[in-house]
């Protein structure tokens, strides 16, 4: 005959099993990480780590100081969706997106500085659209970091660019290295024409895009001028106009998809003489180019004609403008607005660059009838494709890193139907 069990053993099993499955569950629902400092090697103790949710704002979920270690703990976020690890620093915010199924993050920051070598330009795009009314132009400035040890670029005059005289409606956003573009707002420079940024350059490539109005009768005469040395200089505009440079050594042409004309002008210094003129009318027609890179995948490091698909060779000459591909097609595919992650504007632009500098917290204008999150995500998918075919991700972190954020396109792209279709 079996023995009864003892109810009050059976309750302290009972609640043992509870209490594993309670833990176990708060543990599966941790987000841990370690902040490292890249300029000094060693782990960062003591900073300001939170948690934020992109789709509300930037609004933060929680908050924890990082331990003597560098270690932190934040809760899980229980709303759907990727969300942002952030660590401020020196005013300075560092991002980690954090897609769903992710646990663990490893966050960099840098020590800041005032002044620093090892800043150079790499390419600036100048694309040039004509209606009725108005030159349209959009210009893209693509800058490295490589300070040694690597640092941040802070102060109130980071980037400084001179805009044609008569440039109207100016407005600019950036985008720091790996991360989202955000709007920024400029301030005089101390020179006619000239427009400064105070947005932080951190080790790495910072892009920085400035769109305005010219008034344009038909013909133009351009002057690109340049305040730093540049390996390139692109300029695009549709077939449909006509290009000539005063120099005609200054530019080559590029092998261009149909429609749309190339000239690249290479290593030019401050005062060389890159005027050109321009004549005619025309659109350039966009493409949908994020969803080209992420279904050729490995492709992206072959070369291809067409700013589409990245630039042809120049005529002749190697691809020396491989390496800036992204830069040129991040253009062409209508700025860096487009990779705007999960934010729309609301209400006025903030007062100083400084301000949105710091907080990283402004949004980007959305086309209307636009879907950001779908753009987010596409966007994400684009990016981790260059890394992997930079080798600046290892195999494992990017079919985790996938599968994550095809698992949650696959979502926002079911969700997008049900709202269309309702």
């Amino acid at each position: 005959m079996q023995t009864p069990r003892n109810p009050k053993h059976i309750s302290f099993v009972a609640l043992c099993l509870f209490v594993l499955v309670a833990v176990g569950t708060t543990a599966a629902q941790s987000i841990t990480g370690t902040v490292n400092n890249g300029s000094t090697g060693k782990p960062a103790a003591g900073v300001d780590v939170a948690l934020v949710n992109p789709m509300q704002g930037m609004a933060e979920i929680a908050t924890v100081k990082s331990d003597a270690q560098g270690r932190f703990t934040l809760p899980a976020p229980a709303a759907q969706g990727p969300h942002l690890v952030r660590v401020g620093n020196q005013g300075v915010n560092y991002f980690k997106m954090l897609t769903p199924g992710i646990t663990s993050v490893n966050v960099e920051i840098y020590d800041g500085a005032a002044k620093l070598d090892g800043i150079t330009g790499t390419v600036n795009v100048i694309r040039l659209q004509a209606d009725e009314k108005a030159l349209h132009v959009l210009e893209l400035y693509a800058v490295k970091n490589g300070s040694t040890p690597p640092r941040t670029l802070i102060s109130d005059q980071t980037f400084e660019v001179e805009l044609p005289q008569g440039a109207t409606e100016v407005n600019a956003d950036a985008q720091g290295p790996n991360g989202q573009a955000i709007a920024v707002t400029t301030t005089p420079g101390r020179q006619k024409n000239r427009y400064v940024f105070s947005y932080p350059l951190k080790p790495g490539e910072t892009r920085f895009q400035i769109s305005y109005h010219l008034p344009y009768n038909g013909s133009a005469t351009l002057t690109p001028r340049m305040l730093r040395d540049y390996e390139h200089v692109v300029v695009v505009m549709p077939s449909s106009m006509q290009w000539e440079a005063k120099n005609p050594g200054a530019y080559r042409p590029m092998q261009d998809e149909p429609d749309t004309v190339v000239q690249v002008a290479a290593n030019p210094k401050p005062g060389d003489d890159l005027s050109f003129n321009i004549s005619g009318r025309g659109m350039i027609k966009e493409h949908d180019h994020s969803q080209d890179a992420s279904a050729q995948g490995g492709a992206m490091g072959e070369t291809r004609s067409g700013p589409g698909g990245g630039l042809g060779k120049p005529i002749g000459d190697p691809d020396a403008l491989d390496k800036y591909r992204w830069p040129i097609l991040a253009l062409l595919m209508a700025g860096l607005g487009a990779g705007a992650l999960f934010t729309m504007r609301k209400g006025p632009a903030p007062a100083s660059a400084s301000a949105i500098a710091n907080s990283n917290a402004a949004a980007v204008p959305v086309a209307a009838g636009a879907n950001p999150l779908l753009d987010g995500l596409k966007e994400e998918l684009f990016q981790l494709e260059m890394e992997r075919q930079r080798g600046e991700i290892s195999a494992d972190d990017y079919s985790r890193q996938k599968a994550a954020l095809d698992q949650t396109l696959a979502r926002a792209v079911a969700r997008n139907s049900r709202v269309q279709n309702a």
